[in-house]
């Protein structure tokens, strides 16, 4: 009975995301483009719009024309790290969209001559890493829940807490920011946790650790000896609106579910605000705060940033009319369907610590990167 509960969920959610597919976009599309491209001097200059271009991102004449075949392949990486680490999938996103399509530059070269068109193709690229990052935890959460490697109550009130937390981002943000800000407020979240994540793995860090420590070496000693993960995974032992304790391989976990409603909230507030799912937080939130070992966290990352993701399309997208490039997305969502089909089956083998250090390495580089060059400027790295 549990299992086919959970696989009714899984579809619900499934068919909302899909549902998001028939959002009458074509009048908010033209619209908003439109009112954009009409405060956008034109010319062969930068920071115009040569009208004897070809159409690329948006329809818009002269924009770039993101390439299905790299993103393809790129939407696969995505997929496998935001699978297999539960986190950096809607960073890696924005890495792709930003920096290899180049939609970071082409956006900038409208920061004086349309700030309009500047805040559209930034809001773009926001939804952009949404869908890619969506799609990516259905499917996450999907082969996890079927390995027993989720803490469903945790996820679902974290998720509840990102409801709330979208509708106040989307609609006090949407139209509002500008790129270089964006880049900024991008890369220096994610610098400052890959230093909260050093911290984490100090000997100081590590005092509190010792169950997670416990339950991923068994986790670890029974991939090995090829044993059934299953029989060990995650079930609820006790269920209360004050406390919830769950046992993993042999260990027991408590959290408060009130306390992951909250966590829920203001992580989802900051991961809206920069266009990604909120992994790269909740790694540290359910590692450090609620003590979960990193074979845990990952799935139960999945489903709490899916439901953020669901709800934060759906108000950008028809409440908002933020659009996005199609033929781009479509392809995205192909690759991420593979890495993330990939992730559950890899990330297994892979040790702990491993995984820790191939999350803060990617925090520094990206951190520090974008950072600089959205506040200052300056390429860095």
């Amino acid at each position: 009975m549990k299992n086919r509960n959970l696989t009714g969920c899984y579809l619900m959610l499934f068919m909302m995301m899909v549902s998001l597919l028939a959002i009458p976009a074509a009048t908010s599309y033209a619209m908003s483009v439109d009112e954009a491209l009409s405060q956008t001097p034109q010319g062969t200059e930068k920071g115009q719009i040569d009208p004897d271009a070809e159409p690329g991102l948006l329809g818009i004449k002269g924009a770039p024309k993101p390439s299905i075949v790299v993103g393809f392949f790129w939407a696969i990486w995505v997929g496998w790290i935001f699978s297999t680490v539960g986190a950096f999938g809607g960073i890696m996103a924005g890495v792709g969209h930003i920096t290899i399509y180049g939609l970071g530059a082409y956006a900038k070269t409208f920061k004086d001559t349309s700030p309009a068109l500047n805040k559209l193709v930034t809001d773009s690229i926001r939804v952009s890493n949404q869908w890619l990052v969506g799609l990516s935890a259905l499917v996450s959460s999907f082969n996890y829940g079927r390995q027993k490697r989720i803490v469903p109550a945790l996820g679902i009130f974290l998720g509840i807490g990102a409801l709330f937390a979208t509708l106040l981002v989307v609609f006090t943000t949407a139209g509002k920011i500008k790129f270089s800000q964006y880049q900024g407020w991008f890369g220096l979240c994610v610098f400052l946790i890959g230093g909260f994540m050093i911290y984490e793995m100090s000997p100081k860090g590590q005092a509190s650790k010792k169950a997670a420590k416990g339950a991923a070496k068994a986790f670890e000693d029974t991939i090995k000896k090829k044993g059934d993960i299953t029989e060990q995974g995650v079930k609820t032992l006790k269920w209360s609106l004050k406390k919830i304790t769950i046992s993993f391989f042999g260990q027991e976990f408590s959290f408060s579910p009130i306390w992951a409603f909250v966590g829920g909230f203001f992580i989802s507030a900051l991961a809206s605000f920069i266009g990604v799912g909120g992994g790269f937080l909740y790694v540290p939130f359910l590692t450090s705060v609620v003590g979960l070992p990193m074979f845990v966290v990952a799935g139960t990352s999945a489903i709490s940033v899916l439901i953020g993701m669901i709800f934060s399309i759906f108000n950008f997208m028809v409440l908002k009319g933020v659009v996005v490039y199609w033929p781009m997305i479509g392809a995205e969502l192909v690759g991420i369907f593979v890495g993330s089909m990939i992730g559950p089956r890899t990330g297994k083998y892979i040790p702990e610590k491993v995984l820790k250090w191939l999350f803060i390495v990617l925090a520094f580089y990206i951190g520090i990167r974008y950072t600089f060059r959205g506040f200052f400027g300056i390429a860095m790295l």
